[in-house]
């Protein structure tokens, strides 16, 4: 009964990591992080044989990811400058494949694929192939270019 608080730790710490799993990293990994620091803890209280010395170690774990390494965790977890997705093809210069008029829509190829391009508004008359077009915006999974 003496390590009960320990095994307390150790599998409340495993719980808080597999909750963290199920919620597919919902909580930024706070609550793995902290699942970790309780059943790191309730080890080192384990491995000593005292509840007093797994508890303080699970409290101390716990305290220096919140005030020295959470902040540091979710700057590498976050990445606001770098575009994604569509965002990511806006201002890319492409090589027109496949005529381009203001009526009719043509093909661009933007780096290794091959997109559907129209032209922009007042983009003026048409694009031939082998010219080179800026991506303004994207319209669904067409590029509006210049």
């Amino acid at each position: 009964m003496r390590n009960m608080w320990n095994w307390i730790l150790v599998i409340g710490g495993g719980v808080m990591i597999i909750a963290e799993i199920l919620l597919g990293a919902g909580t930024g990994f706070d609550l793995a992080l902290l699942g970790v620091a309780l059943a790191a803890g309730g080890g080192v209280g384990l491995f000593f044989g005292s509840t007093k010395i797994g508890l303080f170690a699970a409290g101390a774990l716990a305290l220096i990811y919140f005030v020295f390494l959470r902040k540091w965790v979710k700057s590498k977890l976050s990445s606001p400058d770098q575009p994604s997705n569509v965002d990511a093809l806006r201002n890319r210069a492409g090589v027109v494949v496949v005529r381009i008029t203001i009526a009719t829509a043509g093909q661009v190829k933007l780096g290794d694929e091959i997109w559907r391009a129209a032209l922009a508004p007042g983009a003026g008359e048409a694009r031939e192939p082998g010219e080179m077009v800026t991506v303004e915006s994207v319209d669904g999974v067409t590029l509006i270019v210049r």
